[in-house]
């Protein structure tokens, strides 16, 4: 199943969700948006389609046609190079007024303002101050899940990073352990934990750090559009993604990590625990179920928002893939290892075709071409299938 049918599925699953909730009273039509990564006017608009068509209608119809409201290429060029050519340093409501009276222009100002903040031809004007005011938790378990690591001496002498994933609705911890630094892997492991057990959540809210996010300038406003390897993995998931902007925006995972240094470093002492494999034991067996019984909360609504996960391989998903060139003795270079590709019943080499290559969780590696998967290595580089192959040979000549 290709990847938009499979995200079209899970959005026509979570909609029936959301629906129900809303008919029985549990849910305002903002929260079942909520549930959906869309506004309350986006899923009135839903109702109706979903009323006068039925299933039918609540395909997304931009996976079968082209906008006709989208405007010719030629006509953005134009517009870019009218501005750079005669109108260079001008602001835009200058511009678009010449643009209507002197040039015909018919666009919307707002369209003339995106497309030349688009072509960085003008800079966008820094946002206006916001009343804020507290966040309510989600109503249904599933819908948001929070992710976030904090670096304690947790053991004697020892700074270790732990890493939690807890659900919004409820405070439940859904994952928990220790790594020496957090990063991708430390994410994927967290997330890949939550899928197994749970299914997909609807949205996922963390910091702005590397591993999550590309951020052009410190401290400002991150790349949704260049996309992190987690943050591509996400998006395979349909699982929208939400950066917080300030500590007080992950209040929820700071009070629990204070919680946690404060309660952690003394059960690990009292049981005598001083390395990184009991410590994370004891995490799994003790602490975390004693800590859920504890300060879980019930949801305001007795539902649950998480999909089960039907889309193929998890591993190959929850994983960092880069694009490679086989060079010409069909082999490929990555990070200083030689990945030799062997002979295959489908083609009769692999000169220059381009490859993808996934580095596992732990720390094994592939080479796909398209959907195939070529080869799997160990972290070394050395071909596993070749070496299992070795082994038996070995093991039928001493017999």
């Amino acid at each position: 199943m290709r990847q938009t049918e499979v995200l079209q599925e899970v959005r026509r699953m979570r909609f029936y969700e959301s629906y129900d909730g809303w008919q029985r009273g549990h849910l305002t039509q903002e929260e079942a948006g909520r549930l959906l990564g869309m506004s309350g006017r986006n899923f009135r608009r839903y109702l109706e389609r979903y009323r006068e068509e039925g299933e039918q209608g609540l395909l997304d119809k931009r996976l079968t046609q082209a906008s006709n409201r989208c405007a010719p290429v030629d006509e953005m060029l134009e517009l870019a190079t009218l501005y750079e050519s005669l109108y260079w340093g001008w602001n835009v409501k200058h511009f678009y007024s010449f643009y209507k009276r002197e040039h015909d222009g018919m666009r919307s100002y707002t369209w003339v303002k995106n497309k030349l903040q688009e072509k960085r031809l003008v800079r966008k004007a820094k946002g206006k101050g916001k009343h804020r005011k507290k966040r309510d938790r989600a109503p249904m378990e599933g819908m948001m899940l929070h992710q976030d690591g904090s670096t304690h001496e947790w053991v004697p002498g020892k700074q270790w990073d732990m890493i939690i994933t807890l659900d919004d609705a409820t405070t439940t911890h859904y994952s928990m352990f220790f790594v020496e630094e957090e990063g991708t892997d430390s994410s994927f492991r967290g997330m890949r934990e939550v899928i197994v057990v749970h299914g997909l959540p609807s949205s996922f809210y963390s910091d702005r750090g590397s591993h999550y996010w590309y951020t052009p300038e410190a401290g400002g406003k991150v790349d949704k559009h260049n996309l992190t390897q987690f943050g591509r993995a996400m998006k395979h998931l349909g699982i929208e993604m939400i950066p917080a902007y300030s500590p007080e925006a992950r209040g929820r995972c700071e009070r629990m990590f204070a919680t946690h240094q404060e309660r952690l470093p003394r059960e690990l002492a009292a049981a005598g625990i001083t390395d990184m494999e009991a410590a994370n034991r004891y995490l799994q067996e003790k602490y975390m179920p004693a800590f859920n019984e504890e300060f879980t909360v019930p949801p305001s609504v007795p539902s649950s928002a998480f999909v089960a996960w039907f889309g193929g391989s998890l591993d190959d998903i929850l994983c960092e893939q880069y694009e490679r060139v086989v060079a010409k003795d069909n082999t490929v270079h990555f990070e200083g290892k030689r990945l030799q590709i062997p002979a295959d019943e489908y083609r009769c080499h692999y000169v220059k075709a381009k490859v993808r290559v996934h580095r596992y969780m732990d720390g094994r590696m592939a080479i796909f071409h398209g959907p195939r998967r070529l080869a799997v290595y160990d972290q070394k580089g050395d071909q596993l299938e070749y070496k299992q192959k070795q082994t038996e040979r070995l093991k039928k000549a001493a017999q």
